[in-house]
């Protein structure tokens, strides 16, 4: 019987190693230490860990020191809890779990809380179990969330897949399941649907936690009966308001900072002006590509962020560990240093400028200087996740056609408008051309197309609708299928043909993204694992979306990942404007509106 097997029966045996009978496995000596659980920070702190647990936090653990104990002189350097990210997608890296893992332990992330409901709706259950059991092998702590909204939002839009109550009460009796992720669909609680409290009730009955999502503005009436429906948590706020209404009302507020959800600089006035306790908060990056993740980084480039507008490093760092950890019921375990919880600890020289030059996990040294020291598992999927681009056939110009026959010279359209660094869009209400029967993109006026095709029942349905906000200035198209949530294929382009040859390039790879320039393949990554993840290293595929941003980029888009800004446009769940594969959607309304009046 191994040790930590051991403790979980019978706590001496960590007592053992805190009086000196018996010695630690690895002592850090001389550190400061950030106690988040009580807000201070101690200086000339050792700690001595036992079979992956921290059994002594002190002045001096000598004691603790055997002949084959490794000791590590900290130096002064800060010793920090693991950093947490409460709410994120594996998918949205274009990785693998084991690969994710790759990419931000050397960051200093050991947790990560992942709502794996984009491979749900291209995979089902399946999919998700895939997930589960890839994350059970890793070397740090990944909690999976049962994703609840697959479809997001029922008859607006097609999966590949349907999850519902029975699978999802089935799930949450799998080891590592830690609750229900993001309840999307706030009318469906709003207006009492049965499926969406058939689910929330088995998780309570189940004793996790809830995961919210009310991406609406409206904070009256509405809000107070999404919140009455038992979501514990939420990361749509967008502003100050937001994130008090949330506060108030008992949940905990995810503020993001991932690769294109900026969200951060806008709510932390809740705490700074506002004087809101930053213990109810959370850090986290819901979606964070491959790109970023290998050259900015994880938490530990939310945490820099959050400190640069105005936290403290301590708040900041209660947010990205120990605020997490409570949220889901896990702080015994980790989000803090002290005795019985994992050896999840961080040496940090400067807390404002958070980097780690050493990251122990599950009292392992794992990373030093970002370089990795643990071996990781390998990640093999089976040859039926891999098989997800069903098209009809070969796409040709003419699938892209907007058709306007009973409109003259002019017609009003109804256009998606991109918010920068939003996940919002605006519901824009422009005057377009008519020529030959038809809207054609207007390069001029910056209104590119925007198709959305079927990859999961070969219908060979497309609809179309009109974009404005991505700046092409060239006979271009990008295509990808990332697509929240339905993970269908959109492609945006200035020029039909261009449309077809991106469309028709990921069907041959078996889905991800491409860019398209005269003709000519300018940036792709392939994502052949249900058209959402490589099955390549992190650092391939950061090289390979690095070639995607530098092909938009080339077309004249100035927009931070704008590729995210893409996936985006189907999501029928966030407002104000969505095409999904039903046609235009007014989310306000959820409602289907025609393009073209």
């Amino acid at each position: 019987m191994g040790m930590e097997t051991f403790w979980l029966r019978d706590s001496r045996s960590l007592v053992d190693v805190a009086m000196g009978r018996r010695p630690a496995d690895l002592v850090l000596r001389d550190g400061r230490w950030v106690c988040v659980q009580s807000g201070e920070l101690l200086a000339h702190t050792d700690i001595a860990i036992a079979a992956g647990r921290i059994a002594y936090v002190g002045e001096d653990a000598r004691h603790c020191i055997g002949p084959a104990t490794v000791v590590v002189e900290a130096e002064g350097m800060h010793l920090v809890p693991g950093l947490l990210d409460g709410h994120m997608h594996v998918e949205s890296g274009m990785v693998t779990v084991t690969e994710f893992v790759r990419a931000v332990l050397p960051r200093g992330t050991t947790g990560i809380f992942i709502d794996p409901h984009e491979i749900a709706n291209v995979l089902g259950l399946r999919g998700v179990r895939l997930m589960v059991d890839e994350a059970a092998r890793q070397p740090v702590h990944v909690f999976v969330q049962v994703p609840s909204c697959v479809p997001s939002a029922p008859g607006l839009e097609t999966p590949g897949a349907v999850i519902g109550p029975a699978d999802v009460e089935e799930a949450l009796t799998w080891p590592g399941i830690i609750g229900l992720g993001e309840m999307m669909n706030f009318p469906g609680v709003i207006e009492g649907n049965d499926k969406v409290h058939a689910e929330m009730s088995a998780t309570r009955r189940a004793d996790k936690v809830i995961g919210g999502h009310y991406a609406s503005p409206d904070l009256g009436r509405p809000f107070h009966g999404y919140v009455a429906g038992g979501a514990q948590d939420d990361h749509e706020g967008t502003g100050l308001e937001d994130a008090a209404a949330r506060i108030r009302q008992g949940q905990r507020v995810m503020l993001r900072y991932g690769s294109a959800w900026h969200d951060v600089a806008a709510q932390v006035p809740a705490i700074l002006r506002m004087g809101l306790d930053s213990r109810h908060f959370i850090l986290c990056t819901d979606d964070s590509h491959s790109e970023t993740l290998i050259n900015e980084g994880h938490m530990d480039r939310v945490v820099r962020h959050a400190v640069d507008q105005g936290l403290t490093p301590m708040a900041a760092l209660q947010m990205a560990t120990i605020n997490t950890a409570e949220h889901f019921g896990v702080s015994r375990d980790i989000g803090s240093l002290a005795p019985g919880r994992f050896a999840d600890v961080l040496l940090v020289k400067d807390l404002a400028d958070f980097r780690a030059q050493l990251v122990i996990a599950r009292g392992s040294l794992a990373a030093r200087d970002g370089k990795l020291l643990v071996d990781l598992p390998a990640a093999e999927y089976p040859s039926w996740s891999k098989e997800t681009m069903h098209l009809a056939g070969p796409l040709a110009a003419g699938d892209f056609r907007l058709h306007a026959e009973r409109f003259e010279s002019e017609a009003t359209a109804h256009v998606i408008g991109v918010k920068e660094n939003q996940a919002p869009t605006e519901h824009l209400v422009m005057k377009v051309r008519v020529q030959s029967g038809e809207v054609r993109a207007d390069i001029g006026r910056d209104i590119a197309k925007l198709a959305h095709l079927d990859r999961h029942q070969g219908s060979g349905k497309v609809q179309i609708g009109l974009v404005r906000g991505f700046g092409f200035r060239e006979k271009c198209a990008v295509a990808t299928t990332v697509a929240h949530d339905c993970h269908n294929l959109l492609v945006a382009g200035t020029d039909d043909g261009q449309m077809a040859i991106a469309a028709n390039e990921l069907a041959v790879c078996g889905g991800g993204q491409v860019v398209v320039r005269e003709g000519r393949v300018i940036g792709k990554v392939a994502l052949p694992i249900a058209g959402l993840m490589s099955d390549r290293p992190a650092t391939e595929v950061a090289r390979a979306a690095a070639g995607v941003l530098r092909g938009f980029r080339e077309c004249g888009c100035v927009l931070h990942n704008p590729n995210m800004q893409l996936s985006l446009l189907g999501l029928v769940v966030i407002p104000e404007l969505r095409l999904s594969d039903k046609g235009l959607v007014d989310v306000n309304r959820f409602a289907v509106i025609r393009v073209l009046e």
